[in-house]
């Protein structure tokens, strides 16, 4: 079963190109070093929820949209030996003031596959 990186991510809504060529551009780094595949997706229909919901769990503001992203691993081993590498190339792509989101309201997680069809 394979591994997964899972992302929800606040962007300012302007900002939608800025950080797809960001992510074109790491997401070929991530392969490089293991991913199997990357995916980001910006929210179209993402409801506001009344006890949980996407928009709450990254304090979304009104000019901003959610992203959801994954990364998906052969194992936990190799993303993580990945991911010792993956970060220093992508610092060198990109300075901190570049980055087109709030990294503080990022929510990330790994994840074991239980069931893949």
């Amino acid at each position: 079963m394979t591994y997964v990186d899972g992302f929800l991510i606040p962007v300012p809504t302007q900002k939608r190109e800025a950080y797809r060529k960001i992510a074109a551009a790491c997401a070929p780094i991530f392969k490089k070093h293991g991913a199997l595949s990357v995916v980001e997706c910006w929210g179209d229909d993402v409801p506001e929820g009344k006890l949980t919901s996407f928009p709450m769990a990254v304090k979304l503001e009104a000019d901003e949209s959610v992203v959801f992203s994954w990364i998906t691993w052969p194992s936990k081993e190799i993303r993580d030996a990945g991911n010792r590498t993956v970060m220093d190339e992508i610092h060198e792509l990109m300075k901190d003031d570049e980055i087109p989101f709030d990294g503080k309201r990022m929510i990330f997680g790994g994840f074991e596959a239980i069931v893949e069809a």
